[in-house]
């Protein structure tokens, strides 16, 4: 709004009136491209954040097949922690997600499986029981002896792992009986916890 006064020289002059009920809007509150423009930077760091947390912390692995029974059953959702292993290196016992190496082409495939053998273990499989530096190794995991033929004895190499399924039954895994062993470098991460379904939920 604008008013006229009278100036000493007889002429009018128009002078503008002072805003009333507060400063513009667009100065009371933000456009919608800047509303829109802070919502692209939040979604957009929020996503490089979970991005980082994938690549370098945990990641979620679907099981699938029947080569760890009984301990993972197919369809169960491990929370699979990456960053264990850049801190140290898989124990025995551990159950580790590692890469498919046998399928080259196409997206890459992952197996589930347990460290047996670190390196400089001595390994050999002799009437259905395993053996580690000569001596019966305990498996409170599997549910029966190993029905596949003997194997090794075999020494696990500086800075590779041996892995076996918990399915001892015949044909029921494919691990380092088959593939050798793995280098830590094949390892992705070590599976802490059955995340799904709920009644599952446990720590490994």
């Amino acid at each position: 709004m604008s008013r006229f006064l009278q100036g000493k020289s007889g002429k009018a002059q128009l002078t503008p009136s002072a805003p009333q009920g507060g400063s513009a809007p667009s100065e009371r509150r933000p456009s919608w491209v800047k509303e829109l423009l802070e919502w692209v930077k939040m979604v957009a760091a929020a996503l490089v954040i979970v991005l980082l947390l994938h690549v370098f912390v945990f990641n979620l692995s679907t099981v699938v097949g029947h080569s760890m029974e009984p301990t993972l059953k197919e369809r169960e959702w491990l929370f699979v922690n990456k960053l264990a292993l850049r801190l140290g290196k898989p124990r025995l016992g551990d159950i580790v997600v590692l890469k498919d190496v046998s399928t080259p082409s196409g997206p890459q495939s992952y197996l589930v499986k347990r460290v047996v053998g670190v390196p400089g273990d001595r390994i050999e499989i002799r009437s259905g029981k395993l053996y580690r530096n000569g001596a019966p190794a305990a498996e409170p995991y599997t549910d029966s002896d190993i029905d596949d033929a003997d194997y090794g004895p075999v020494v696990v190499e500086p800075g590779r792992y041996f892995v076996m399924g918990d399915n001892r039954h015949t044909g029921a895994s494919r691990d380092s009986r088959s593939f050798g062993t793995v280098p830590g470098s094949q390892i992705e991460g070590r599976a802490d916890l059955i995340l799904w379904p709920v009644r599952q939920l446990k720590a490994l």
